[in-house]
């Protein structure tokens, strides 16, 4: 450094008044850089107190503690604008009070909403293991049905991707929910009138088989190259064990049930799909 810069550097400090401190001084301090403390400056949430003839900000012990309580707040998760707008100009413990409460209740509804996510992601991992390929397609789909609190999202990985693209272009959020809650719903009903003894080719088989022939159009809309895709959600060798026993207590109901209503519509799509 020459002599000049060092004589600049003296009249600089000299210029300085005692009980002041430079952005520079403040920042390492505080702990902040120097840029946070002229963008609170900008911002109007923290200006110096004063100027050197120089122009060089200079903050007094008043307002490093007004810096204090910033980054204090900051801290609590507000935001500057809330700072400046809301919390600063506020004179009564209520009012500060009630300020903090309102905080506290956003706080709470990140919280909540960052353990949805955690356990959706946690979810998601224990799917994409079971999987054989990386499909991001079923992973956005299984992430969707998640978030519709689908109990049955892990059918998904299932589902090979024509019979996914074809489930997507056919059904939206509310009816493709609606749809699986009339198909669980059907099964509950198979599952009672096997338990109870009722024959399948009884009235009430006859019109759990009738139900459950509609559901199946309905998914299909008529293309019977879709049949097998639907039955097959019941047939899935797959790790779920509870799903599986019931499916095949279901379909022990279900397809005698079936073979029994086809046999009076004189037809069988089934045979009729193999030709």
């Amino acid at each position: 450094m020459s002599k000049m810069e060092k004589d600049d550097k003296i009249n600089k400090n000299r210029a300085i008044p005692s009980n002041y401190m430079t952005v520079g001084q403040v920042a390492k301090k505080m702990g902040v850089t120097v840029r946070a403390l002229q963008y609170y400056d900008k911002e109007g949430v923290l200006c110096p107190s004063a100027q050197s003839e120089g122009g060089r900000r200079l903050y007094t012990d008043k307002d490093v503690v007004r810096l204090h309580q910033l980054l204090s707040l900051k801290q609590l998760g507000f935001s500057l604008e809330d700072i400046k707008k809301r919390l600063l100009p506020l004179d009564s413990p209520a009012d500060v009070a009630a300020a903090l409460e309102q905080q506290a209740g956003d706080i709470r509804k990140k919280i909540q909403a960052l353990s949805l996510s955690l356990q959706q992601i946690e979810v998601l991992r224990a799917e994409v293991l079971q999987m054989q390929a990386v499909n991001f397609k079923k992973y956005a789909d299984i992430i969707v049905n998640l978030q519709m609190k689908n109990d049955y999202y892990w059918l998904i990985k299932h589902f090979d991707d024509q019979t996914l693209d074809y489930i997507r272009g056919r059904f939206d959020k509310e009816s493709g929910l609606a749809f699986l809650e009339r198909f669980i719903n059907l099964q509950e009903e198979a599952l009672c009138l096997q338990k109870a003894g009722v024959p399948p080719e009884s009235e009430q088989g006859q019109a759990l088989a009738q139900a459950f022939w509609g559901m199946v159009m309905d998914f299909t809309g008529g293309d019977m190259a879709m049949l097998p895709k639907l039955m097959d959600i019941g047939r899935f060798a797959q790790a779920d064990g509870e799903w599986k026993e019931k499916q095949a207590i279901v379909n022990r109901y279900i397809e005698p049930a079936l073979d029994a209503y086809f046999t009076k519509l004189g037809t069988n799509p089934f045979e009729e799909g193999k030709k």
